[in-house]
């Protein structure tokens, strides 16, 4: 297993254990099964467990599997709050402890703010005493580093990670989201500020393994040097020094076998310019049935009525690449869940932004065909409901 360090000089397994994807047998965690899989990554040095509050079953299950097996203070456990369920500053101390009480530990290792949308979320948690709370925690022990993790656009993954000293962030990122999400742009610019960044989404939930169009599929099959569709994801992301810890959501020996082989075996710099080719070609292909030729550069941005162009546009893409559940959940968590709507609705049609595009998109048109297809009856109905329970 190959290691990275985290801010303080500690090393982390370059793959990291998602726990939201644990196997499932009559609706509950298998947690025989789990166990299982659990040990083998562990025993072959894996040693950073990522799950949240709001992962069915999650937290009791991997606390349970570090109890029996007497390894809990061998690994690093990453838990989050679930900041839009808090309303007080009581809620806090609430929430983290039944997340002890699950874990069967009294410290977290890795705490972030789950989802955390934008500045505004942030400063309504500074309203209710986040600060305070943090910093009796991490002085306690109970909270050993704290950051958070995070689904939107470029400009505010920046801002956020000026808004705290925070000690690591948590973003998704892979070769098809290089110029969407937070981005290479936003990788670099939490490492140059010395945070260790955590990858999520490496296999954008298994589309880059399972759902490949034939033309990518040749591609790969095509290419000199032979490895696995997942095997060329996870590679791209350790090819970049900038990445900290890849999380996988393994649920089968042979994932956990096969992962544990590539990190094992990965360096950074081993993939060169005609690798780096081949996984554009790979892009393209995936990209055939774009309905905007949007790179993602940013520069029609920022938008005087808040909407997230780029993000819209990655959305709108990949509901035609990747189908359309994929493409609404993705809309919804980067434009609805925040204090300020960045919908491609809210767009008033002036024009700024066309004026900045190296493209040449008409994105004033492109954003209400957008709006037209990923706004329907659901989101709508979603956003409301965010509104009235303020789950931002």
């Amino acid at each position: 297993m190959n290691y990275r360090k985290d801010k303080y000089g500690n090393d982390i397994s370059i793959l990291g254990y998602g726990c939201m994807r644990f196997s499932r047998a009559s609706g509950k965690i298998d947690i025989e099964k789990t166990e299982k899989e659990i040990m083998e990554a562990f025993q072959a040095g894996v040693n950073y467990y990522d799950t949240a509050y709001v992962y069915p079953g999650s937290e009791a299950a991997l606390g349970e599997i570090l109890e029996r097996n007497q390894i809990r203070e061998q690994v690093y456990i990453a838990t989050k709050l679930p900041h839009y369920l808090i309303k007080t500053a009581d809620s806090m101390e609430k929430y983290f402890a039944e997340q002890l009480k699950r874990l069967r530990t009294d410290y977290v290792d890795y705490y972030l703010m789950h989802m955390l949308t934008d500045v505004d979320t942030w400063e309504r948690l500074k309203a209710l005493g986040i600060l305070a709370w943090l910093e009796e925690k991490k002085k306690s022990g109970a909270i050993r580093q704290a950051g958070f993790s995070y689904h939107g656009n470029t400009d505010m993954f920046c801002r956020l990670v000026d808004a705290y000293d925070w000690d690591f962030c948590q973003i998704q990122y892979n070769y098809m989201d290089e110029n969407s999400q937070a981005g290479r742009k936003g990788l670099h610019y939490a490492n140059e500020k010395g945070l260790p960044v955590v990858i999520m989404e490496p296999l954008r939930g298994g589309k880059l393994v399972n759902r490949l169009p034939d033309a990518a599929v040749r591609i790969f099959a095509d290419y000199p040097v032979k490895h696995t569709p997942a095997q060329w994801a996870l590679r791209w992301l350790w090819n970049q020094p900038e990445v900290t810890c890849v999380l996988s959501g393994m649920n089968s020996e042979e994932m956990v076998k096969d992962n544990i082989e590539t990190a094992s075996t990965v360096s950074v710099g081993e993939l060169g310019p005609e690798e780096e080719a081949m996984l554009q070609k790979v892009v393209q292909a995936v990209n055939a049935k774009m309905k905007v030729g949007c790179t993602g550069c940013g520069y029609c941005m920022p938008c005087p009525k808040n909407v997230d162009i780029p993000g819209t546009f990655a959305a709108y893409n990949r509901r035609y690449s990747e189908g359309k559940r994929a493409a609404l959940v993705e809309y919804f968590m980067c434009t609805a869940m925040r204090k300020t709507s960045s919908a491609a609705s809210n767009c008033v049609e002036c024009g700024k932004c066309e004026k900045h595009c190296p493209q040449h998109i008409e994105i004033r048109k492109e954003l209400k065909n957008a709006a037209g297809e990923l706004e329907n009856p659901l989101y709508k109905i979603g956003r409301k409901a965010v509104e009235l329970m303020k789950l931002y």
